[in-house]
């Protein structure tokens, strides 16, 4: 065993089919690199899994997908949890730390219908589940004679709802959809101009404890340097707008030529107010792209949308 090499890791996890999928994913590219480590899966139900009934807005946010793992990392019965990026808190406790963010997958959201193949062909009053109050606001937008209702579940349970007739579309992220091997029912991926994905999406964050340097280091031969950048600019908008489950806001950053382009939103659930904005910067400023951004929004009104969701 080299002395750079782990000798055990055990990794964190929801119990759910994307959750453990994007586990195992992680656990595959750690084996890859240290073919000596141990590493081994600690399956939890969260509450976020248990409390189906209501929006997530109304119940704590998706900051209830992770407590239970970052306990797990505080007891030392796991090393590192595993994250999809759009579920992390833009706060985190000061225990912890965001040691990897791994290359993106798709970020964008996916139409999924048996019946339309996309939301230009739905008729007026045709049903549209999510569980976001993001796709919410910009499905009123420009969408105004659809009806909009609230989606819960994992992933399977959404596709089962559909199947059932409950809604006539449902909105999904295409990442999700892309990693089960379910990219056949993608009837349509929306374009960021349609539906700008949330802080995030797409990508997989890796936590561990602060202390934890050892994990850290070794987690950095999964990172991946353009994604990073991104998801930090998209971060850094909405935790500047102090973006939450019940806030309707989007942020969506892109590498071209080597520079980040930022596009971001602020929006009333009901979708009759929007205030958007774009800027470029630079990979290692990231951050402060973010906050410009956000400030850009707020110098066009975002505050009052903002002081509205109250």
């Amino acid at each position: 065993m080299s002395f750079s090499s782990p000798e055990r890791i055990v990794i964190a996890t929801r119990e759910s089919r994307l959750a453990l999928w994007q586990a195992e994913h992680v656990k595959a590219r750690l084996e890859a690199v240290y073919p000596e480590c141990r590493v081994e899966l600690l399956g939890m139900t969260t509450r976020g899994d248990q409390i189906l009934d209501r929006p997530l807005a109304k119940v704590g946010g998706k900051g209830l997908f992770i407590k239970e793992l970052e306990a797990a990392l505080l007891e030392g019965r796991a090393d590192i949890a595993v994250h999809s990026m759009k579920d992390v808190p833009m706060v985190m406790e000061e225990e912890f730390a965001l040691a990897c963010i791994t290359a993106r997958e798709v970020p964008l959201d996916a139409f999924v219908s048996s019946r339309y193949a996309s939301l230009d062909d739905m008729p007026p009053g045709a049903v549209v589940g999510t569980s976001s109050l993001r796709r919410e606001s910009q499905i009123h937008a420009q969408y105004p004679f659809l009806a909009v209702t609230s989606l819960r579940g994992n992933l399977d349970t959404r596709l089962r709802k559909l199947d059932e007739g409950q809604f006539d579309a449902i909105i999904l992220a295409a990442a999700g959809l892309r990693r089960l091997g379910l990219e056949s029912r993608i009837r349509a991926v929306l374009p960021a101009e349609v539906s700008l994905p949330s802080a995030g999406q797409g990508a997989l964050g890796i936590e561990c404890l602060s202390v934890r340097t050892d994990v850290i280091a070794y987690l950095q031969a999964l990172a991946d340097a353009d994604t990073t950048a991104c998801v930090t600019a998209e971060r850094a908008f909405s935790r500047t707008l102090a973006g939450s489950c019940e806030t309707p806001l989007g942020a969506y950053g892109e590498m071209r030529a080597g520079r980040v382009v930022l596009r971001g939103f602020v929006a009333l659930p009901d979708g009759s107010r929007i205030v958007r904005g774009e800027r470029e910067g630079a990979a290692s400023e990231a951050e402060s792209l973010g906050r410009e951004l956000a400030n850009d929004l707020l110098a066009q009104g975002a505050g009052d949308i903002l002081a509205e969701l109250g």
